[in-house]
C-alpha cells in the first residue's frame, strides 16, 4: 500500500464509528484528510536535498449543512487530522514552520458535499521575556551605530508577527530561531541570532532601526535587501519566510 493509501487508512480508523454515521452522504472526514495531504504535496518548497517546507495552517471552507455536522466533532477531528499530517510529513521529508492549525469556516456559497482548502506556512513565534526584564541585546562588533540612520518614532510602535504584537521598547530585541533570541521564530530560513531591532530614546519618542547579525539569508525591509535600515510606522520586514510589520496600533 502506498503512502496515500496508508494515510487514508489511518484517518479512516481515527474517524470511523460515530463519525462515519454522522457524515454519511455529506463531506467525509477522510476526504478532508486526503485533500490536506494533497495540499502539502502541492505546496512543498525545496529547502535542502531531502527536506521540503510545507504549510502548517489550513482553512477548510464548508457548506452550512456540512459545517453544522462537523461542528460537534471539530476539536477531535482537527487533532486527528494534525496527527496524520505530521505522520505524512515524517514519511515524505516535509518540515513545518510551526504548529499545525486547522480551522473549519462556514462558506454559504458552497453546496452540501463540497469543500475548499486554503493553506499557508506560518512561523511559530515565542517571546522570551518582556523588554524591561531582559538585558540589552548584543550589538554587532563590526558596525558603528549612526544615530542619524534611525527614524524617530513619536508614537509607541509595535512589531506585528503572525497577528501577535510585540512592543518596541528600549533597548530593543534580538530576533532568531535559537533560545538566546528575545523573539524566537520557528522558521528554518531564520538563523539562531538573525537580526537585532534597536530602540533608543530620542527626545519625546524613540529611534528604531534593524541590523543584520551576520545571518545566512539576510533581511529585507520594504522590498530591499539590507544589512541595516531605519524603521518607522509602516515598515515591512521579511526574514526567512516570515513577514513582519512595524506600526502604531490605533488608539495609542
Amino acid at each position: 500500500m502506498g503512502i496515500f493509501g496508508r494515510f487514508e487508512k489511518r484517518v479512516e480508523g481515527a474517524v470511523n464509528g460515530a463519525f462515519a454515521r454522522a457524515f454519511k452522504g455529506d463531506v467525509q472526514p477522510v476526504e478532508i484528510a486526503a485533500r490536506l495531504q494533497r495540499e502539502l504535496d502541492a505546496e512543498a518548497k525545496l529547502m535542502s536535498r531531502d527536506k521540503r517546507l510545507v504549510p502548517n495552517e489550513f482553512v477548510v471552507g464548508l457548506s452550512p449543512h456540512d459545517h453544522d455536522k462537523l461542528a460537534p466533532y471539530s476539536k477531535t477531528l482537527t487533532s486527528e487530522l494534525a496527527t496524520e499530517l505530521r505522520s505524512h510529513a515524517s514519511d515524505t521529508g516535509y518540515v513545518f514552520n510551526g504548529p499545525i492549525r486547522i480551522h473549519f469556516e462556514l462558506d454559504a456559497a458552497l453546496p452540501t458535499g463540497r469543500f475548499t482548502v486554503a493553506s499557508e506556512a506560518v512561523a511559530g513565534v515565542e517571546e522570551r521575556a518582556a523588554a524591561e526584564d531582559r538585558p540589552a541585546p548584543p550589538r554587532p562588533a563590526d558596525r558603528v551605530t549612526d544615530p542619524g540612520s534611525a527614524v524617530r518614532a513619536r508614537s509607541r510602535l509595535v512589531l506585528e508577527v503572525n497577528g501577535t504584537r510585540h512592543p518596541l521598547e528600549p533597548p530593543g530585541l534580538v530576533i532568531g530561531r535559537g533560545t538566546e533570541a528575545d523573539l524566537r521564530i520557528n522558521d528554518p530560513g531564520i538563523s539562531r541570532l538573525h537580526a537585532q531591532i534597536r530602540v533608543t530614546p530620542s527626545g519625546p519618542g524613540v529611534s528604531v532601526d534593524i541590523v543584520d547579525l551576520g545571518s545566512t539569508n539576510g533581511i529585507t525591509v520594504n522590498g530591499h535587501k539590507v544589512t541595516e535600515a531605519a524603521l518607522q510606522e509602516g515598515s515591512r520586514i521579511e526574514i526567512g519566510s516570515t513577514r513582519m510589520l512595524v506600526h502604531a496600533p490605533a488608539g495609542r
